[in-house]
């Protein structure tokens, strides 16, 4: 229940901004998430090279995250995504397992997830890989470098047509 001055469960309450014409605020995206196929040209360089360029993406939105796409595994050049240890679980989605990014000498650590065996609903991210944009060089959405949601956990792609505030910077967490 709200409470006095903007906190609920005393959390600050978030004020979504309004999005402008031909733009999308993350606090329209559902929970559970939804998965979107999208033809939008992504292309992800690293140590100079480009590691990556599609228009075979899968995003997932989901409320108060930026997109976070979903590109296919076989889009990358062989030896660019090195089996990582460990995992995490997401609810919606399943167990994540991790990848390194590697190109040109680089080698960003646990940088690309996945989910071989998503659950039920999430089966278009089968054979698809995420990346975090921070550790890359940089990432694009149909010629526009993005901007990556803040937070070491989350992996959401912020371009102009994304509008927040989202989750994951200080004070967040219980959004």
């Amino acid at each position: 229940m709200a409470q006095a001055h903007g906190f609920f469960g005393g959390i600050k309450r978030p004020h979504p901004i309004k999005p402008r014409p031909g733009q999308e605020s993350v606090w329209d995206y559902p929970r559970p998430p939804r998965v979107e196929v999208r033809t939008d040209r992504i292309v992800v360089r690293l140590a100079g090279q480009v590691i990556v360029d599609t228009t075979d993406a899968v995003r997932v939105l989901e409320t108060s995250h930026p997109p976070v796409y979903y590109l296919p595994m076989d889009a990358f050049p062989s030896g660019a995504l090195v089996g990582a240890e460990g995992f995490s679980f997401c609810e919606f989605k399943g167990r994540a397992h991790y990848f390194d990014v590697v190109a040109g000498g680089i080698w960003v650590p646990r940088a690309g997830w996945r989910y071989p065996e998503p659950s039920p609903g999430f089966e278009a991210l089968k054979d698809r890989v995420a990346l975090y944009p921070e550790g890359m060089d940089a990432c694009q959405v149909n010629g526009e470098q993005v901007t990556f949601q803040e937070g070491n956990f989350y992996g959401g792609w912020i371009t102009r047509k994304i509008v927040g505030p989202f989750k994951g910077g200080p004070g967040t967490a219980g959004w």
